[in-house]
């Protein structure tokens, strides 16, 4: 419980301690001419409150593949395990992106700030039509140069094995146009979820990036069929 109470002050501690910077960071953007440079920017500070959370769980990340990423915006596909793996996926990856976030999240006080600069987009699962703006945010960041990262299952498997993969998230790298980048997470429920949130127990995550798929690929596959081939690449990896 009490590595439980420091994880959280972390969390919300070290955002409150950066935010007053947060003007500093947007308007120092532009110095640099392209959204590669200017995402590398904007990341410096969320990649640093990662490392701090990870620290104060006792969380060891292994790394493993090629992080050898086109310049311009690519998706991210994960498998979603548990509460760690934002934090953990922010630290491993070194290419910045922003994420899909349930809109609760913005309640969250300091956060909703830095995500908000980091490209994020919101979903609100009591909306059907969110799920259609929140493919338009998206399609949009991607093809502006951002990067996004998506869980396709939409909830925690809590380490109780990957449900299906919803075909609607892979709309964004079918109408943006950019690759899609699979990557395996697994340890994260062991860390919170196996307890019911309620303490935190030390562990190491393993993160895997797969090979990218080239955005041609739907030329070939319905949006379902490639949801079932990312799938299948992801689960094997962590089998």
């Amino acid at each position: 419980m009490i590595r439980l109470i420091r994880t959280v002050g972390t969390i919300i501690g070290y955002a409150a301690l950066v935010t007053p910077k947060l003007n500093k960071v947007k308007n120092s953007l532009t110095l640099y001419e392209t959204v590669a440079e200017q995402d590398v920017i904007t990341q410096q500070y969320p990649k640093k409150w990662a490392d701090k959370i990870l620290k104060t769980a006792g969380v060891k990340v292994n790394v493993n593949g090629r992080q050898q990423f086109p310049e311009d915006g690519v998706l991210f596909i994960a498998n979603h395990e548990g509460n760690f793996d934002i934090p953990v996926l922010i630290y491993a990856i070194n290419k910045p992106f922003g994420f899909v976030s349930k809109i609760e999240v913005k309640k969250i006080p300091f956060l909703h700030q830095w995500m908000d600069l980091l490209n994020c987009i919101y979903l609100d699962r009591t909306d059907r039509r969110s799920s259609i703006q929140m493919i338009r945010d998206g399609v949009s960041s991607l093809k502006k140069g951002h990067s996004i990262l998506i869980f396709p299952e939409g909830t925690r498997s809590k380490g109780r094995g990957m449900t299906e993969f919803k075909a609607g998230s892979f709309k964004l790298a079918k109408s943006a146009g950019v690759p899609i980048v699979p990557i395996a997470i697994k340890g994260t429920s062991s860390i919170m979820e196996k307890y019911n949130s309620k303490k935190i127990v030390p562990g190491t995550v393993e993160v895997t990036i797969l090979d990218p798929i080239m955005p041609d690929i739907f030329d070939r596959f319905t949006l379902q069929e490639v949801a079932n081939i990312v799938h299948e690449r992801i689960e094997k990896q962590i089998r």
